[in-house]
């Protein structure tokens, strides 16, 4: 396995190099691209943990491909001297005994995942099943130009990696635990088999937000429609429509920041132009993946009405960028006409069918909750839509803290698309993390913030969906909390994450492991 972003200018320094032997690739090839060995060099407190980030920026790692990075890991620290454990999903795990002083500690597990979300900018020419990122830093943060970043949640597995690197750092008995899929449904921690861990303390390192410790979050499903479609021959002015320009974003952490849905608008806009002109709907496409907010949607149709149909895309971008000022004004409707063209279009009660469904498929904020101010309850995010010759295929991510709120969710949309003469299926369902009241482990944690801040953190329950959901599920007496750095625009091309605070939240994690001894 040769990575092509490996192919860079700075070879990798001697942790690269035993990883390269390990891997049985040659030295000389085993490689980075100059970025990534600036980053990896931009700290000495960070030195490990930014180097081993940059090692993983290299390898393609997209839900459902890591085959190459969950050998990847096995070969490194397999070299390394641990105890790895690879399961047939992939999930990777490694254990480190105490240092002296610690042998009697509780045993504690680090865990994060190793896939990420892969979304691009139109602009941006980037395979994710084959190319490693493009990472730089700017204004102190790590970006990947134009592409998403996967800090969310390669930071896991880089902190993960240093603290197992490491010689230096008094610790309890560790196990490290990295999955794969967690994007796509948390799939890694489904098939998981809980037995082989043997701590009870765990600190899962996916959150985004620095100072607050995560202590309860949703739990969720992908809602999946399959609508039966009926085509015709047409004849007509082909022309495209795109919806862009939209902000995005991880449909649990950025569904209350009223930012727009591209398949959402793309409904509005069909609705809408019903009552300008007349159209036969081709075809239909938008996002791809449920757990991010959709940024663009485009649809291509057949009129005799080119005119009226580019003022009313006019019309209602205006009407959208005054509705969405301060937090998606930046809505864009490109029309692009293509010239007089016969083609099969969507037979007309099949048309209807699909707009109906666009204009009711529920999105957004559905319930905030009774118990914990500013806590969104319950929400529903239209991810993925793509009309495909006999069928519309489309996906929502369904979120709840509580069960009876999220599968009432699910079946309005089971019901949405039964009455539209369609099949509906439940994927990837994965339970909330319930609040622990009793919790030693957040307890130590707010006293060793403390500590070092002279303030105490944010202790909150989240939308977003986290793997300590199953993990509390799956693992009687589970004492879970989450944590990690600060990171923007998650799911998204313009994520980044902050280098200043992945320093400081390494170093409290130290801490934290400093003060496991009992």
């Amino acid at each position: 396995f040769m990575p092509a972003c490996l192919k860079g200018q700075a070879v990798f320094r001697c942790q690269g190099q035993r990883i390269a032997e390990a891997l049985e690739i040659r030295k000389e090839e085993f490689q980075m691209n100059q970025n990534q060995a600036n980053i990896a060099k931009k700290d000495e407190v960070l030195e490990g943990v930014l180097q081993e980030f940059a090692k993983l920026a290299a390898i393609p790692r997209k839900s459902g491909h890591e085959q190459a990075v969950s050998d990847f890991l096995k070969s490194y620290l397999s070299e390394l001297g641990f105890t790895v454990t690879q399961d047939e999903a992939n999930n990777i795990i490694a254990d480190k005994k105490a240092t002296v002083g610690f042998e009697k500690a509780p045993l504690t597990i680090l865990q994060g995942h190793m896939d990420m979300v892969c979304e691009k900018r139109p602009d941006v020419d980037h395979d994710f099943t084959k190319d490693g990122l493009n990472i730089s830093v700017k204004d102190g943060y790590i970006t990947a130009n134009g592409t998403t970043l996967g800090g969310d949640d390669g930071i896991a597995v880089a902190y993960g990696l240093a603290l197992l690197d490491s010689t230096d750092i008094p610790h309890p008995p560790l196990e490290v635990l990295l999955t794969v899929d967690e994007e796509i449904g948390l799939l890694g921690a489904v098939g998981l088999d809980c037995s082989v861990l043997k701590g009870r303390r765990f600190i899962n390192l996916d959150s985004e937000a620095e100072g607050s410790l995560w202590i309860s979050c949703a739990g969720g499903l992908s809602g999946i429609s399959h609508i039966p479609v009926q085509r015709v021959e047409g004849e007509g002015e082909k022309v495209q429509v795109k919806v862009c320009g939209l902000m995005g974003g991880h449909s649990g952490a950025e569904i209350d920041k009223n930012r727009a849905n591209a398949n959402k608008l793309m409904g509005r806009f069909l609705y809408g132009l019903k009552k300008k002109a007349e159209y036969a709907l081709i075809s239909l496409t938008g996002g791809q993946k449920d757990n991010a907010i959709t940024r663009e949607c485009t649809a291509e149709f057949l009129t005799d009405s080119v005119a009226e149909v580019k003022a009313y895309a006019k019309e209602l971008q205006e009407q959208l960028r005054e509705e969405y000022t301060g937090s998606d004004e930046n809505i864009t409707f490109e029309i692009t006409e293509k010239g007089t063209a016969t083609a099969e279009v969507l037979h007309p009660t099949s048309q209807e069918k699909i707009v109906f469904y666009l204009q009711n498929v529920p999105f957004g904020i559905q319930k905030m909750s009774g118990t914990i101010k500013g806590l969104v309850e319950t929400s529903s995010n239209i991810g993925i839509l793509r009309l495909d010759r006999d069928e519309l295929f489309a996906s929502s991510s369904v979120r709840s803290s509580v069960d009876a709120a999220c599968s009432a969710l699910s079946d309005k949309i089971e019901y949405l698309t039964e009455f539209l003469g369609g099949d509906y299926e439940v994927q990837g369902a994965y339970p909330a993390w319930e609040y622990r009241k009793e919790s030693p482990l957040r307890d130590k944690m707010v006293a060793v913030f403390e500590e070092m801040y002279g303030h105490k953190p944010e202790v909150v329950a989240i939308h977003a969906g986290l793997e300590c959901g199953l993990f509390y599920k799956k693992m009687e007496g589970l004492d879970c909390v989450s944590l990690g750095p600060d990171m923007k625009d998650i799911h998204t091309s313009e994520e980044v994450l902050s280098i200043a605070s992945t320093e400081r939240v390494w170093n409290y994690l130290v801490q934290v492991l400093k003060n496991l001894k009992d």
